[in-house]
């Protein structure tokens, strides 16, 4: 497929691992898509050992306050599911191995977006343990989340420190449901799944499967080391036990597009929806969130426009 000159450098070897127009329509098609071999193996390691440092205490940096929704695991919580958020802002060997230009120009090519800008990032460990519910990630779509933000099209890559596949509680995709019209929720979608009911979730996926007409058709993505799954916000994903001998890492790195900015969000309880970005970033010409701030929302890929 035609690429364009552009302001980051791909290696010719990245280049072929660009996806192809066959797995673009694949991804606008059912909402996800397994790519190439992204990142080495020592790369991956290296993301691997740079999460022991940051469990141990390691932190390259700080951040300057605490957003009021912050996921932050800390050791006192003991053998839990693990979500650290902003883990790119924090931690310098992580932020350079994801800032590797093939993976976002990989996002700009199947969203089909000339700019990708970072949204957010969560390291993820999940232990393996079947014996607390909390390890289950329940069926969701980030878009819920998200509501402060003007796109649709905005996506996630996760990224497994390991071969990762059903038997660790891989991700699971509801294939196809980014195409869904959503009926029947309400502004408490945009509270995070951790803090709604299981059941209330699975009833929202069938019920807007039901008003779809659609099957409810749950892949889940076998992912060798170095492979990223991306998927669209509004697909609806989650994961189930790890029942491995060993804890599942991993991150989701969460991505704008270019045409992403913030919008209000009226609550039925009163007042506008916050996301944690909108407590971090600088404010814009009219001061609302700026999700530009190269500090916290960097550009990691841009088409040059010839």
């Amino acid at each position: 497929m035609t690429t364009h000159a552009t302001r980051f450098e791909l290696s010719a070897a990245d280049r072929e691992l660009l996806p192809t127009d066959e797995d673009v329509q694949f991804y606008q098609e059912h909402g996800w898509y397994l790519s190439k071999k992204l990142l080495t193996d020592e790369e991956v390691d290296l993301l691997n050992e740079a999460a022991d440092r940051f469990y141990a205490g390691h932190r390259d940096r700080t951040l300057p306050t605490r957003p009021p929704r912050l996921a932050y695991w800390e050791p006192e919580q003991g053998d839990v599911h693990r979500h650290n958020d902003y883990i790119f802002y924090e931690d310098d060997t992580i932020r350079s191995i994801l800032s590797k230009p093939v993976i976002a120009a990989t996002a700009a090519l199947i969203a089909k977006t000339e700019q990708i800008r970072l949204w957010n990032s969560t390291l993820i460990h999940k232990p393996q343990r079947a014996d607390d519910a909390r390890n289950i990630v329940p069926w969701h779509m980030d878009r819920h989340y998200w509501q402060t933000c003007s796109s649709e099209q905005m996506l996630t890559a996760f990224i497994p420190f390991h071969d990762c596949g059903e038997e660790m509680g891989t991700i699971t995709m509801i294939d196809g449901s980014h195409t869904w019209q959503e009926t029947g929720g309400d502004d408490s979608t945009s509270r995070h799944f951790a803090d709604r009911d299981r059941s209330e979730l699975e009833g929202l996926l069938s019920e807007n499967a039901a008003a779809n007409g659609a099957e409810v058709r749950k892949i889940p993505v076998t992912i060798p080391k170095g492979h990223i799954n991306f998927h669209h916000c509004r697909t609806y994903h989650g994961s189930g036990y790890n029942v491995s001998d060993r804890p599942r890492r991993a991150i989701s790195l969460h991505l704008q597009d270019a045409a992403n900015q913030w919008r209000p969000f009226e609550l039925s309880s009163g007042g506008n929806l916050v996301y944690n970005n909108d407590a971090l970033v600088r404010k814009d010409s009219q001061g609302n969130p700026d999700y530009t701030d190269p500090d916290f929302c960097p550009v990691l890929w841009e088409t040059s426009g010839e």
